[in-house]
């Protein structure tokens, strides 16, 4: 019998976690107490603002619904592992939609995780392949969650930097935002040495150190950290202007646009164009663009416009066409 009601609380949430109804009587056996104690524990969680359902019946089943607000987990081993894998799988890549969102949950998971499921994750990352990594940089997840955690606590964040020509150097930062263009990873920070923003490439970082010191956020010089970036990359000397036309509703292409690319500027009800400053190979550009779901046209630049030809006689001769 589970004495210590905190534990039996726990438990019972973590039964309720699993997607099926639960019988009254049977939800008391796995506890070992009685079903008014389970009807008691149901209250408890409902006060924590967890939506527990009840029917009505014999037994009287209980069963977890969807709620207005996301509830805290409860994870057994083999759950943790499972997601703590696919986060750490997605974060070394520089996977789109996988932002920092994500990896700001992979370091929440992993501070919390047990020395023997940390291993156990890290062996099996070390055991497997992605089936796609893309042409981007690959970069270890554990510099990834250090910075994410970084940016959501606000504590100044020490690095090691390699720029494009090589020189290395050390960095004391403000961090800002961690921001993903598909691609790569960047860092949008206050570089305190050099008293101004800054955005790093991650896959340049290494030796990332949480200071512990706390900072008051500064005023960044743009209007979002998605704007920033897109003005730091079209300062890189790699970077090149595109502009597309789409056969879509501005809305419903910057559904599907990763926000440091900018909003479309609707055309009218059923088109928009897309002027953006972009970083990655025009084959990369190419292939996200047609990855987007609708119709489109490259109107510069030149390079991109044969990209864009030549995958598209490609994938018609891989059709037999």
């Amino acid at each position: 019998m589970t004495t210590d009601t905190p534990a039996r609380l726990l438990r019972l949430l973590s039964l309720l976690q699993t997607p099926r109804e639960w019988p009254g009587g049977e939800l008391a056996e796995r506890l070992g107490v009685s079903r008014r104690t389970v009807r008691r524990d149901i209250d408890r969680l409902r006060g924590l603002g967890y939506p527990v359902q009840a029917t009505k019946g014999a037994d009287g089943g209980y069963r977890l619904v969807a709620g207005k607000a996301m509830p805290p987990l409860v994870l057994d081993d083999e759950e943790a592992v499972a997601i703590a894998v696919g986060l750490r799988a997605g974060a070394g890549h520089a996977v789109e939609g996988v932002d920092e969102a994500s990896v700001r949950a992979l370091a929440k998971l992993e501070q919390v995780l047990p020395g023997r499921l940390r291993r156990h994750v890290a062996t099996l990352q070390a055991a497997t392949t992605p089936l796609t990594n893309g042409d981007g940089p690959g970069i270890a997840p554990e510099t990834l969650t250090v910075m994410a955690s970084a940016v959501a606590g606000r504590e100044r964040l020490r690095f090691a930097y390699r720029a494009g020509d090589g020189t290395g150097s050390r960095r004391l930062t403000e961090p800002y935002r961690l921001m993903s263009t598909g691609l790569r990873w960047y860092l949008v920070a206050y570089d305190l040495d050099r008293a101004d923003w800054r955005t790093f490439r991650v896959d340049r970082v290494s030796e990332p150190f949480a200071t512990g010191a706390r900072f008051a956020p500064r005023e960044l010089p743009a209007e979002s950290a998605a704007a920033y970036l897109r003005q730091s990359i079209r300062r890189h000397q790699d970077a090149y202007d595109v502009t597309v036309t789409f056969a879509a509703s501005a809305e419903a292409v910057a559904a599907r646009l990763p926000a440091w690319m900018g909003a479309p500027e609707p055309l009218d009800g059923a088109s928009c164009r897309l002027r953006a400053t972009v970083e990655d190979p025009v084959e990369w550009t190419a292939a996200r663009l047609a990855l987007l779901g609708v119709e489109f046209r490259v109107h510069e630049p030149e390079e991109l416009v044969r990209c864009v030809g030549e995958l598209g006689a490609r994938l018609s001769r891989a059709a037999g066409r």
